[in-house]
């Protein structure tokens, strides 16, 4: 009996499966699920349907290709070989590819991509420049030769021959036109350019790919001129598109969008040139109108006669003045006259006599009354604490009296 070790048996069913070519080259079909990326970039899943699953794993090496990011959930189909892993006797699926199954990955890229950009706010309209109107100078991003650059600059030259085009020529497929195009949009923000196109002409969605970069995408998104997206036909849609200030449905598009029809602007500058003629010829009617009326008033064809007017109501208000102070004159002089004629000024001394008797007789009468005059001739004033006592009956034995006579006063006391 021949006896194996366990990697004997590992190794050996490792070359059995080796040798099978169907488990070299297989597509599996099934459901991602437990999808972790380590940090040596090598991820590892599982594959699964309803009744069964399979180990399998994506190295670094192969995840480059990749245009999206698999998720858990995610139906796939991977391709790849099946091996034994010997250190642990397990089989694996080792992936060199991953599309989605029933869409493919360019699909899945670009759904993811617009969904994070748009979420981070860069296809937001408050991001987006204005295009001019009137540009001198426009930039083009995009191929030396092919279809798309010959129709931006017949389009341009054709509708507004006054603007200078400057070409920055860019792959514009293929996995080294991201990077490029990059280059090229920023080396185009070192010349004084009014707006910036970038795209090219039609073709497959791999062909369209480099304009769905997220590279590309930040590039225009960060561009200080304003960009017009020119990629593809009408029904194209890319990244740049939705990122961009202005999107155009082809490149031809783009240059008319870029500026406008000269034979337009030339009618609206004839017709702002009539509207403007118009309105001056009008307006000079108008004042010259007003000048006419003007120098048909009488006061212009005899100007002094202003002043005439004026002095007629000057010499009203001076006879009216004059009026005035003779009035105010006589009736002052008749007051005069009545004063004079009053007894009080013919004889003041009667007017005195006539005051001052009345006067005496009531000094008299104050006289007679006057308490000081009754203590001269003998009388006295008691008081009691400050009040006059006018009969025996308002003191009685110990009151303190201040008698007052009309030289001084005595203080008492009653027994």
């Amino acid at each position: 009996m021949t006896e194996y070790t366990v990697s004997e048996v590992n190794a050996h069913i490792n070359d059995l499966m080796k040798g099978d070519s169907d488990l070299k080259n297989i597509h599996v079909k099934g459901e991602i699920s437990n999808f972790k990326t380590y940090p040596s970039g090598h991820s590892y899943f599982t594959l699964k349907d309803e009744q069964s699953q399979i180990s399998a794993v994506m190295f670094k090496f192969y995840k480059k290709s990749l245009k999206f990011k698999p998720e858990n959930g995610m139906k796939v189909i991977v391709k790849g070989k099946i091996e034994v892993y010997e250190k642990n006797g397990n089989y694996q699926l080792f992936a060199a590819s991953i599309t989605e199954d029933g869409i493919g990955a360019l699909h899945i890229a670009f759904e993811q991509l617009k969904k994070k950009l748009d979420k981070e706010g860069l296809f937001d309209d408050s991001h987006k420049k204005t295009i001019p109107k009137y540009p001198k100078r426009i930039g083009v991003v995009t191929a030396q030769t092919g279809a798309a650059i010959r129709d931006v600059i017949t389009t341009i030259r054709r509708r507004y021959p006054y603007c200078e085009i400057l070409v920055f020529s860019t792959l514009v497929q293929g996995d080294q036109a991201a990077p490029q195009i990059v280059r090229k949009i920023k080396y185009a923000q070192q010349f004084d350019i009014d707006t910036l196109i970038v795209g090219r002409g039609g073709g497959s969605i791999e062909d369209l790919w480099p304009f769905n970069e997220e590279i590309v995408a930040r590039a225009i998104y960060e561009c200080e001129i304003p960009v017009i997206s020119a990629v593809g036909h009408e029904v194209d849609f890319t990244i740049s598109d939705f990122v961009a200030d202005a999107r155009a449905p082809t490149p031809t598009g783009a240059g008319m969008m870029a500026v406008p029809d000269a034979g337009e602007v030339k009618y609206k500058v004839s017709q702002l040139k009539a509207r403007l003629s118009k309105n001056i010829n009008d307006k000079i009617t108008h004042n010259r109108t007003k000048v006419n009326n003007i120098s048909q008033k009488q006061i212009l064809k005899n100007p002094e006669s202003i002043y005439e007017i004026k002095g007629m109501h000057l010499d009203n208000l001076i006879t009216k003045l004059e009026l005035a102070s003779k009035s105010i004159i006589s009736e002052n002089r008749n007051k005069l006259l009545k004063l004079e004629n009053k007894n009080i000024l013919k004889n003041p001394d009667e007017i005195i006599r006539m005051k001052r008797e009345p006067y005496i007789r009531n000094v008299d009468k104050l006289n007679v009354l006057n308490p000081l005059l009754t203590l001269k001739r003998g009388y006295t004033l008691t008081k009691v604490e400050g009040k006059v006592v006018s009969s025996a009956n308002q003191v009685k034995s110990g009151d303190k009296l201040d008698v007052e006579f009309d030289d001084g006063t005595v203080n008492t006391r009653v027994i």
